[in-house]
């Protein structure tokens, strides 16, 4: 049995629905999963079976090499992501080691790119919600967005739009955080790691 006959990944990115939130460090997740969906080829839909956005496709080289993947967009907003990211992965029947968040993260410098698998969740109501649904072994694809300055509360700071400064470095930050992806899911989390954990 190849390893693509043992079914899709599932790609979340997290953030929460609406204009209003777009372009918040929150949102980071959701930009990456909009940028995977457009290289992919594909259109997120409004899922039959969860809150959610889905498409499917497939990432990596053209061949046996590539891997079906189900790209996921909760629309519960964000500290209820759980719940959607679930009922997708039970649908799919995919396994927590082939669940991959895509989220920000507070305790790394803007603009750097940290991948694990498993571990807590920092804080972070996204991954505190994925975590209660199906446990702590999936992995995180996790994009820097810094501490917030001066006495700014962590809530408000995550829900401020990226400054005009750090627009200048967001695309680029979104998109090797689209390739890491996509080298986890086609090459492995040691490979993936040891190219873009900076």
């Amino acid at each position: 049995m190849t390893e693509d006959a043992a079914g899709p990944w599932l790609v979340a990115g997290l953030g929460n629905p609406g204009p209003g939130y777009a372009m918040n460090r929150h949102n980071v997740g959701f930009m990456v999963a909009d940028l995977l969906a457009e290289r992919m080829g594909g259109r997120f839909k409004r899922a039959a079976k969860a809150q959610a956005q889905v498409v499917e496709g497939r990432v990596g080289p053209p061949g046996p090499g590539s891997r079906r993947v189900v790209l996921v967009k909760p629309m519960s907003y964000m500290n209820l992501s759980g719940g959607p990211v679930n009922a997708l992965r039970e649908f799919y029947k995919v396994p927590p080691q082939r669940v991959v968040a895509v989220h920000d993260e507070l305790d790394i410098d803007y603009g750097t790119l940290r991948l694990k698998l498993g571990g807590g969740d920092n804080g972070h109501n996204g991954l505190k919600s994925l975590t209660g649904a199906f446990g702590r072994d999936y992995h995180r694809v996790r994009c820097g967005i810094g501490r917030p300055p001066g006495r700014m509360q962590v809530a408000d700071y995550v829900l401020k739009d990226f400054s005009s400064a750090e627009r200048k470095e967001l695309d680029y930050l979104v998109d090797r955080a689209a390739d890491a992806v996509e080298c986890l899911v086609a090459e492995g989390l040691e490979r993936a790691q040891s190219a873009y954990n900076s």
